[in-house]
C-alpha cells in the first residue's frame, strides 16, 4: 500500500456508525500490566512503528468531563408484567408504527416518540418495526433493538422485549421506559 493509499479513508454509513458506537460502549479495557525495562531491540522497533509527531505549540487538552456513571444494563419485561400485556390486563400506553420510514426517519421518530411518551409518564410502549421480507429480518427489526442501546435512548428505556403475537410477534417490540423525574 503506498502512501497516497493510507491518506483516504472510507467514511461510514449511518448503520455502520451506530453498531461502532454500540460495539464500543461494551468494551472494558484491559488492565495495565506492569513491564519490565525493554531492550534495545524493542526500543529500535517501537521507534520505527510510532508515528511522527507534529511540529508547533504545544495545546493544552480540555479538561475531562466529570465521569457519569453509566445506566444499568437493559432489562426484559418481567414474566408478570409480559402476561398481562399479551393478554390485554396490562394497557400500552402508547404506539409507534415504523412501517415505511428510512433509517433516519425512524431514529429520528423513535427518539421523539419516546420523550414524548416519557414526558406523559407513559410505563410501557410498543414500537412496531416490521418482520421484513423473506428469511431476512428487516432493517428496522435489526435497527431498533440496537438504537435503544444507545445513550441518547438510555435515558428514557429501562428494557424491551419482542412483542406477543396479538401486538405484531417479532414484528414489535414492548418498551418499558423509566418514570420521569420531578
Amino acid at each position: 500500500m503506498s502512501a497516497r493509499d493510507g491518506d483516504r479513508r472510507r467514511v461510514l454509513s449511518y448503520e455502520e456508525r451506530v453498531l461502532w458506537t454500540t460495539v464500543t460502549k461494551a468494551i472494558a479495557p484491559l488492565r495495565a500490566t506492569a513491564r519490565s525495562a525493554p531492550d534495545e531491540e524493542t526500543e529500535a522497533t517501537a521507534d520505527l512503528v510510532k508515528p511522527p509527531r507534529p511540529a508547533g505549540p504545544k495545546q493544552a487538552s480540555p479538561p475531562l468531563a466529570p465521569h457519569t456513571p453509566a445506566p444499568p444494563p437493559l432489562t426484559p419485561l418481567s414474566r408478570r408484567m409480559k402476561r398481562g400485556v399479551v393478554r390485554g390486563k396490562q394497557a400500552i400506553d402508547a404506539r409507534l408504527d415504523l412501517h415505511g420510514l428510512t433509517q433516519a426517519q425512524a431514529h429520528g421518530a423513535l427518539l421523539r416518540f419516546l420523550h414524548n411518551a416519557h414526558a406523559r409518564d407513559a410505563r410501557l410502549v410498543l414500537v412496531i418495526t416490521g418482520k421484513g421480507r423473506g428469511a431476512e429480518p428487516g432493517v428496522l427489526r435489526r435497527q431498533v433493538p440496537q438504537w435503544l442501546g444507545l445513550p441518547e435512548f438510555r435515558a428514557l428505556v429501562l428494557g424491551f422485549e419482542d412483542a406477543g403475537a396479538r401486538h405484531g410477534g417479532e414484528g414489535a417490540l414492548y418498551v418499558r421506559l423509566r418514570r420521569a423525574r420531578g
